[in-house]
């Protein structure tokens, strides 16, 4: 077998064992009478883009909302509101396999909660972080095994506004060995010839180069978007306004 084949059989296989762990779960819980809100896949978007945009029209609404609240108890209640059902998978399901619909790799700042900005719950988003968001292996990797193992079917690059990383890599600023190794990706992915762009635009081509890198390194994500079962898009979150906008 090739090594490729083999991989694909590997990952098919641990897909089959999980898929089948937690069937046999349901049925044991049916059997002891115990209710689940949830099964895995009852969480599924039929168009996952769309259900993480729509998602993030819902959080920037509510900050909004609660920017403008006048007390602690009108907060209370915003918060309330907000942070509803949605989905929400019980823990016996959880503890037994996971069926994420959407992959993020995503800048390891604190100022970007995923499942808040998205308004998910736990099991619907398999994310991957590092300051600078850039296609390092190990994210590579890690969503190789989300696509191949888990399904998931959208992949997205989501930088934000104000990164440090992408600022330290257009900074001539003396950095760490580590650092200088953790922004290369970062620097190599803006133009040449003497052109300096604006941190802002710097973002964008960083997502941008992320997006691009995540099929030239990985054959299995690569097959997986020629066979139309998966799909890579770039975005960038607004810090000051908690707005995604695709680029």
């Amino acid at each position: 077998m090739q090594r490729r084949d083999l991989l694909g059989f590997g990952l098919g296989a641990a897909a089959f064992t999980m898929a089948e762990s937690a069937l046999n779960h349901g049925q044991a819980l049916a059997e002891e009478g115990k209710t689940t809100p949830y099964p895995l896949k009852a969480c599924h978007p039929a168009e996952p883009l769309q259900a993480l945009m729509d998602g993030n029209a819902r959080f920037v609404a509510f900050e909004k909302r609660y920017r403008q609240a006048g007390s602690p108890r009108e907060r209370e209640r915003l918060m309330g509101q907000y942070w509803q059902d949605n989905c929400h998978l019980h823990g016996d399901v959880l503890a037994n396999g996971q069926q994420p619909w959407a992959g993020i790799i995503t800048c390891a700042d604190s100022r970007l909660p995923t499942s808040w900005i998205f308004d998910v719950n736990p099991g619907q988003l398999f994310v991957v972080r590092s300051a600078g968001n850039t296609a390092f292996d190990d994210g590579v990797a890690s969503m190789e095994y989300a696509v191949a193992v888990l399904g998931v079917p959208l992949i997205m690059v989501l930088g934000h506004s104000s990164c440090g990383a992408v600022a330290a890599a257009l900074s001539d600023e003396p950095l760490t060995p580590l650092l200088s190794q953790l922004v290369e990706p970062i620097r190599t992915a803006m133009p040449t010839g003497g052109d300096v762009l604006a941190l802002e635009q710097a973002i964008e081509k960083n997502v941008q180069a992320s997006v691009t890198a995540l099929t030239e390194k990985s054959d299995v994500l690569a097959q997986a978007v020629e066979a139309n079962s998966l799909r890579i898009v770039g975005g960038v979150y607004n810090i000051r306004t908690g707005r995604v906008e695709l680029v």
